[in-house]
């Protein structure tokens, strides 16, 4: 990600931003879904899990959480702001991809 202004990371309650000159998309090529950010990403991170996303957009849709299940470790679910959520492979995140 270019033009990035800032980012952090609160160690005590595991708050982390980034913030961005523009809005950027991005999509990943084997999900064939493009996903949007805001000049401001939120969330709070937590082992296997990231919570109350903010910035975060995959079609109409506010992303709020992303987490990896302890006993499948190779699936990454998602969940919008809807209630709506989807697994995938984690290879799909991969960088490059």
């Amino acid at each position: 990600m270019d033009d990035i202004e800032e980012v952090g990371h609160n160690c005590e309650s595991g708050f982390v931003w980034i913030l961005h000159k523009k809005k950027k998309e991005h999509t990943f090529n084997k999900l064939n879904q493009a996903v949007s950010y805001d000049t401001e990403v939120t969330a709070f991170v937590e082992k296997g899990k990231m919570k109350k996303v903010t910035g975060v957009k995959i079609k109409d849709m506010s992303l709020v959480e992303v987490y990896v299940d302890d006993s499948s470790a190779d699936k990454v679910t998602i969940k919008a702001d809807t209630g709506l959520s989807d697994t995938h492979d984690a290879a799909v995140f991969a960088l490059g991809e």
